[in-house]
């Protein structure tokens, strides 16, 4: 009975995409010191990110129940039909959050000590589609924590570099939701929900989730120069910046049926791509110059 409970709660939260911010928070690890990180951090910031993300969704399927409820969309989700009480969720949370601390006391001091910002961020991001269009970017500014808080993890300091990679995960981020966004513009309009596609129309949100990605694609590239990554980074932002295009040749305002895989697949493969080649790079370094 406790198993299978936990696998439909792990299903609630998706748990699986993770994948999506993960290997950034594993880059802003690896760049931090220009080397793979002691297996010690590592295993703290994968515990931190874990708990982070499972109590960020936790939290937004608590205080979006109704919402989900109405929306044929998300109607089938666990705590909607009945499959997880709402109590059995906020044990969750608890733990999640506890883990995210522990594992925040394990690798730095300042870690430790922003751990309230980070639970206002993760806190806030479920109520801001109730009042703001900006919603998108408030969740790419959480999932963007994640490059800082590892170097904030390696170093103990803040640099320009993982904010720059935060910004481009930021962007990255506000785009590719933009998209998932559009599938829910009748119902949000019809709700008084707050998106940019029901603020300014579904063909004028998928430009702006395309600028959206040119931006995320300028500040990666930024900070490759800033840190002075070489070839090999380069071209995973290359593979990146072409997988950015292919997604946005798979939606078009009059059909968004692959909006899914735009989503999921897609986004999943570029953020592995983007420490693949980061990695590759620290390793073995090929400089243009």
């Amino acid at each position: 009975m406790a198993f299978s409970k936990l696998k439909v709660f792990l299903e609630m939260i998706k748990f699986e995409h993770t994948v999506f911010a993960l290997p950034f928070a594993y880059s802003g690890a690896l760049l931090a010191e220009k080397k793979i990180p002691a297996a010690h951090d590592l295993l703290w910031i994968t515990l931190a990110m874990a708990g982070a993300r499972t109590a960020a969704m936790s939290l937004n399927r608590i205080i979006d129940r109704h919402i989900d409820a109405k929306n044929p969309r998300t109607a089938g989700r666990a705590l909607p039909r009945g499959l997880l009480g709402v109590g059995e969720v906020w044990v969750y949370v608890f733990i999640s959050f506890i883990i995210l601390l522990y594992s925040a006391y394990q690798l730095s001091p300042l870690a430790f000590r922003l751990f309230p910002l980070a639970v206002l961020a993760l806190l806030t991001y479920s109520y801001t589609k109730r009042f703001t269009w900006l919603c998108h970017l408030v969740l790419g500014l959480v999932l963007g924590m994640a490059p800082v808080g590892s170097w904030i993890a390696i170093t103990g300091s803040f640099h320009l570099a993982p904010v720059l990679l935060a910004l481009g995960v930021l962007f990255w981020v506000a785009g590719f939701d933009i998209i998932y966004a559009c599938d829910d513009y009748d119902f949000d309009l019809k709700e008084g929900l707050y998106s940019i596609p029901a603020r300014f129309s579904i063909k004028r949100a998928l430009k702006i989730s395309a600028v959206f990605h040119v931006a995320a694609a300028l500040f990666f590239l930024a900070a490759g120069l800033l840190l002075d990554l070489g070839v090999l980074y380069l071209v995973g932002l290359s593979i990146a910046a072409a997988i950015l295009f292919y997604q946005h040749t798979l939606v078009r305002p009059d059909d968004l049926s692959r909006a899914g895989a735009a989503f999921f697949n897609l986004n999943g493969t570029l953020s592995v791509v983007m420490f693949v080649f980061t990695f590759l790079d620290v390793i073995y370094p090929i400089r243009l110059f």
